[in-house]
């Protein structure tokens, strides 16, 4: 059975058999081979501390994006008096932000896996997020809406593909139970941008006005001004993607990283066979986001009108979902990745958000209560939601899936914005309130059908970690026990079998998982030692875990 454990390296497989013990303590990767800087521990790729530098990297990566992405919102009331946008006008530039990603996500997510790179893509990425917002600042400048528009065209170009390789880049640092944290921790940093951004700019809009009011077109000339320091901010973010990428390379480097290739071809026709529960998950994912984003871009114009908020009042309140968020969001993924049952928060923090939506509507009670109760239920969808797709998929595939993830929310992004500028322009707020309610409820059913799939499949999503680590050597243990262990190799079927049943789990469990199969047949071979200490220290994983050398040190050990 640990012959059984070798997928797709056989011969790999077999000179590791023929080693002496001296010859696989050669083979353990050490970083100090590759001077002291690999040594060191804030240098070393195998320890926590240079990890979560990457992570602080990662977080800033998309700062800028989400800082520039909610300028419309912010804004609302100068881009209505000072460039005659509003209603369905204004609601265009969310609409054109998403229209390209419908289809580019899903690409962007082919070209990090196969083209580019993660690490050039999101250089690339980043690049195309810059060029679009010093575009559109430009037409701020000049009064054009049309090279607005443009600009935010462009912006779009780049944004969601940047978040797509963000999302990569953690799955391929980090793994197992700590996944849910740092996806919450993402998000809170990324949403810090889009608070700051919301919160500060009508305070430096009133500051920098008196310079420019008595100068012709003084009123667009402050527009794009404030809209060029967002441009600064991606430049940040872009330099934050050349260090992650040195730093990634480096550690491929010395820990051996690329070596370990899964000999896996990414096709386009790949996303055919993503199982039922990753298409509900997408589901999800639009029906809940067409609730929040839409309604952040039009609600500091709705608490003015229905609540009789000042502006900054009015921005406050509409930022409560990001800056909540912010904080909450890594408390939310610790939570989860010591529960579990991603389904369940998933469930309940949609139909508080449903109840949230219903108090705007059909009260007058002060709007910070219902948007306080959002927030906290936005950060626990986004770390019970996003997660979920790499328990579903191969890693492989992970690039792929979260880019045609991304797409399905912004094709629904871009329609509902639409129609949520001409609902509020014909019918009012009252309305509007209703629409994104249909889509909540929606959503429920969409997660009440994933629950009764998963609930038929083992339940997997919805288990804790303790039971997914059970399901998950029981998967393992049913592929080895149909497998003929004389055979040379495990069959083609068998490999995509065993590779599904991998899923994320920590270094403890993949050990505990060989110990009880090489050790419960140890009389069956007398090298079961060395075999063991080859296993563990030298030999190359199977797809799911090709970068658990920098996810889990342990394996190492």
């Amino acid at each position: 059975k640990a012959k059984s454990f070798e997928l797709s390296y056989y011969n790999e497989y077999k000179s590791y058999l023929s080693m002496t013990e001296e010859t696989v303590e050669q083979e353990i990767i050490d970083p100090s081979e590759f001077g002291c800087l690999g040594s060191s521990t804030p240098c070393n790729p195998q320890k926590k501390c240079h990890r979560f530098l990457v992570l602080a990297l990662i977080c800033s990566l998309s700062f800028g994006s989400y800082y520039c992405y909610d300028n419309p919102a912010a804004l609302a009331q100068q881009f209505k008096t000072n460039l005659d946008l509003e209603g369905g006008s204004f609601m265009l530039l969310y609409s054109l932000y998403s229209w390209p990603n419908v289809i580019l996500c899903f690409f962007g997510g082919y070209l990090i896996d196969k083209v580019f790179g993660i690490r050039l893509g999101a250089f690339i990425f980043g690049l195309v997020i810059t060029i679009g917002q010093i575009i559109f600042a430009i037409g701020g400048y000049i009064g054009s809406k049309y090279v607005m528009y443009a600009g935010r065209f462009i912006f779009g170009l780049g944004g969601e593909n940047l978040a797509v390789a963000g999302n990569t880049y953690i799955v391929y640092w980090f793994s197992g139970r700590e996944i849910n944290t740092v996806f919450g921790i993402q998000l809170a940093c990324s949403r810090i941008g889009s608070t700051v951004g919301m919160v500060t700019l009508g305070p430096f809009y009133k500051a920098i006005y008196p310079y420019f009011k008595d100068k012709p077109d003084g009123k667009h000339h402050v527009m794009g001004t404030l809209l060029l320091f967002g441009a600064v901010l991606c430049i940040l973010s872009l330099l934050c993607s050349v260090l992650l990428g040195f730093l990634d390379k480096r550690a491929s480097r010395i820990l051996r990283k690329e070596s370990a290739g899964t000999g896996e071809t990414i096709k386009l026709s790949d996303v055919k066979n993503f199982p039922v529960s990753a298409w509900l998950i997408f589901m999800i994912c639009v029906t809940y986001y067409v609730a929040i984003f839409p309604f952040i871009s039009l609600g500091k114009l709705f608490f003015e009108e229905k609540f009789d908020l000042t502006p900054s009042e009015a921005s406050i309140c509409n930022s409560l979902v990001y800056f909540i968020g912010a904080g909450a969001s890594p408390i939310a993924g610790i939570i989860l990745d010591k529960t579990g049952r991603n389904i369940m928060w998933l469930f309940i923090a949609i139909m508080i958000t449903l109840g949230s939506h219903g108090l705007m509507a059909f009260t007058f009670i002060p709007p910070y209560i219902p948007m306080v109760f959002m927030a906290v239920c936005y950060s626990i969808c986004a770390s019970a939601l996003w997660p979920m797709v790499s328990l579903v998929v191969p890693e492989y595939q992970v690039g792929t899936a979260y880019g045609m993830m991304q797409s399905i929310q912004n094709l629904g992004l871009a329609l509902v914005s639409i129609a949520a500028g001409a609902i509020e322009g014909d019918y009012g707020y009252f309305l509007l309130i209703l629409h994104f309610m249909g889509w909540l409820a929606l959503s429920a059913v969409f997660i009440l059908m994933l629950w009764a799939y998963d609930s038929s499949h083992g339940g997997y999503l919805n288990a804790s970690p303790e039971k997914r680590a059970e399901l998950t050597a029981e998967e393992v243990q049913s592929v080895l026990d149909k497998e003929d262990l004389n055979a040379p190799l495990l069959n083609d079927n068998s490999i995509m079998d065993l590779s599904q049943s991998l899923r994320a789990s920590s270094a403890a469990a993949l050990r505990n998982r060989y110990n009880r199969n090489v050790n419960n047949n140890a009389a069956d071979f007398t090298r079961s030692a060395e075999l063991r200490r080859s296993y563990e220290g030298s030999i190359n994983l199977t797809q799911s875990y090709q970068f658990s050398s920098v996810a889990n040190p342990g394996i190492l050990k």
